[in-house]
């Protein structure tokens, strides 16, 4: 099978038809366009085109082009976070979008899924991942790497922070780090009210906090969530 390079600036599919999965990227960074445009361009049924930036990716779609999945790279210029998936899913269409990093965490993976994104996918991932991942994704399911967000969970448990609370503490603290209740979170944990007081109480003794606010503030600092 023969390879076929395609420009930064001018990677549009030439030949379609009804039963082609069309994908758009959006990314900042030539060589990653590059080498997804290789990727999908390989595989049977599917085509590609590639643009810079978010604008770029707007203008596309401003001007009736239709596609099956639409990528975007979290960090590219005009994204500002969830702000251009916003964007993008607001757009008339069917077209479904997923978010694609080399640096995002678990959190920021679990917000862009909350937000209604087809999926996410780190740079990481290996070609033939990134084709299911893609055909899954088209198919209308959503994505994203299970080992991803295991590993993602592992690390986040090995924080000096965590490593100082309980398991339950650990899970009231990301409570309060989401604005929860008392009630909230114990519905959540399946455990009564008070308990979480008693967990709130310790908790706060064991990172130096003297209420919710603070609680939540160290934690975030910290990098825990």
């Amino acid at each position: 099978m023969t390879f076929q390079r395609h420009t930064a600036l001018d990677d549009r599919a030439t030949q379609t038809d009804q039963n082609t999965m069309r994908i758009l990227i959006a990314d900042d960074h030539e060589l990653l366009r590059d080498t997804l445009m290789l990727y999908i361009g390989n595989e049977p049924g599917m085509v590609a085109e590639s643009v810079q930036d978010l604008d770029a990716a707007e203008a596309r779609m401003a001007a009736g082009e239709e596609y099956d999945l639409v990528l975007l790279d979290f960090t590219m210029p005009g994204m500002d976070g969830l702000d251009g998936l916003r964007r993008i899913m607001g757009m008339s269409g069917d077209h479904r979008v997923a978010i694609i990093s080399g640096t995002a965490q678990r959190d920021i993976a679990e917000e862009v899924l909350a937000a209604g994104a087809a999926g996410f996918l780190p740079k990481t991932l290996s070609a033939k991942s990134l084709v299911n991942a893609l055909r899954f994704m088209a198919l209308g399911e959503q994505y994203a790497p299970l080992d991803f967000m295991r590993a993602s969970e592992n690390d986040q448990q090995k924080h000096p922070l965590a490593k100082q609370l309980s398991q339950r503490e650990f899970e009231v603290l990301e409570g309060l780090t989401q604005g929860k209740s008392n009630k909230e979170i114990a519905r959540d944990l399946d455990i009564r009210e008070p308990t979480v007081k008693l967990h709130v109480k310790t908790l706060y003794r064991k990172i130096g906090a003297s209420n919710r606010t603070q609680a939540a503030m160290i934690a975030k600092e910290k990098g825990l969530f």
